[in-house]
């Protein structure tokens, strides 16, 4: 019996193989899936139906006809043997573990291929998402927002891609805290490559990479706008860190409003065409973030509460931009000059500080907030 079996105890392995050839049939999406385990009760029986009942039903031929392949039956059989190994596992929508705010979706997957532990996947989440292409500060801001997040109770959830995807998902584990990845390709053909090691360090500390695609399904374009619903269908908000007018990020602030979710959107400059998506968000009605507690005043009382500090706080230590701002007031430029940094380092260090609550901005100076 694969590992799965526990998170499915009323599916037989035959109906578990069923389901799984089910899924791999070509043009069958989640509508579909339901129709289908309505009108016959369970795959099994689904499969076993002639092909003028599937027809009655509305599905096209090329749903009905490689339902007993071999090929198809192979493909089951391998996705089989994966749930077999540890920490593999698929969690259907039928499963009282599948995530709830999930199962709200009229389109909700009808099951998810987790690595990992799905137990992720019913704690409170906030998605982050954002350009690919993201400037130096965007990613700063990223992964800063993210530890924040993550030491506050949440788990970050966000699509493994890269510039802010990866730099959200770098900061919730630098911050002690768990983040959950939505692909766009099946489990076995992680994209993009250069995250591999990502993804295995976001099982290792407990959290999970999750997809609804065949195991086996390679990087194609069409598939990735469909895993935004998941993104935000998982969460409680989703955060646009940064994003273009153009950018896929937009339309899972889209699903995620059509789905009530909060959507909250980081303002910047507006000669950075990074920052025009952003505000397109904020006139359209998206909260406007500036540090995290304006995310924290929506969602209070969600996040769980962590064991311990995921981090040590930025008072206990001799923070050096924190010492130079007790001595006066300086300028971004002038903090970079007298510390010696580089200007991204001083952006990410001023951000943290910043939603820590230590230095404030006014009229373009930064100045140590006294606690």
């Amino acid at each position: 019996m694969p590992a799965s079996s526990s998170l499915s105890p009323a599916v037989s392995p035959a109906e578990l193989e069923a389901r799984l050839r089910l899924h791999l049939l070509p043009e069958l999406g989640p509508r579909r899936f339901r129709k289908l385990l309505s009108a016959f009760d369970s795959a099994s029986a689904a499969l076993s139906a002639p092909a003028s009942a599937w027809r009655a039903l509305g599905l096209p031929a090329a749903c009905a006809e490689p339902r007993r392949s071999a090929q198809i039956r192979e493909r089951a059989a391998a996705a089989l043997h994966w749930l077999g190994e540890p920490d593999q596992h698929v969690v259907m929508w039928d499963d009282p573990a599948y995530p709830a705010l999930l199962a709200e979706l009229a389109d909700a997957p009808p099951l998810l291929f987790v690595a990992g532990d799905p137990g992720v996947l019913e704690a409170p989440q906030l998605a982050m998402v954002g350009s690919r292409r993201a400037s130096r500060p965007g990613l700063d801001n990223a992964r800063a927002f993210a530890r924040s997040l993550a030491g506050v109770g949440f788990v970050i959830t966000s699509g493994l891609a890269l510039g802010i995807d990866g730099a959200a998902h770098q900061g919730a584990l630098e911050g002690g805290g768990k983040t959950v990845a939505v692909l766009g390709t099946g489990l076995q053909c992680l994209y993009p490559r250069r995250h591999v090691g990502l993804a295995a360090q976001i099982i290792e500390q407990g959290g999970a990479l999750v997809s609804e695609l065949p195991l086996d399904c390679p990087p194609q374009a069409s598939n990735f706008p469909r895993r935004n619903r998941i993104i935000s269908g998982l969460s409680l908000g989703v955060l646009v860190v940064e994003a273009s007018p153009s950018s896929g990020s937009l339309i899972t602030a889209r699903l995620a409003a059509e789905q009530g979710r909060e959507v909250y959107a980081i303002p910047g400059s507006i000669h950075h065409p990074g920052a025009r998506g952003c505000h397109q968000l904020i006139r359209d009605g998206a909260t406007l973030v500036e540090s995290i507690e304006h995310i924290l005043e929506a969602l209070r009382g969600w996040q769980t509460p962590t064991a311990e500090p995921v981090s040590v706080p930025l008072a206990s230590v001799e923070h050096p931009l924190l010492a130079l701002l007790h001595a006066a007031p300086h300028s971004t430029e002038a903090l970079v000059q007298a510390s010696g940094w580089p200007l991204s380092q001083v952006l990410g260090a001023l951000t943290e500080l910043e939603l820590d609550g230590l230095v404030c901005n006014e009229a373009g100076r930064w100045l140590a907030r006294n606690r």
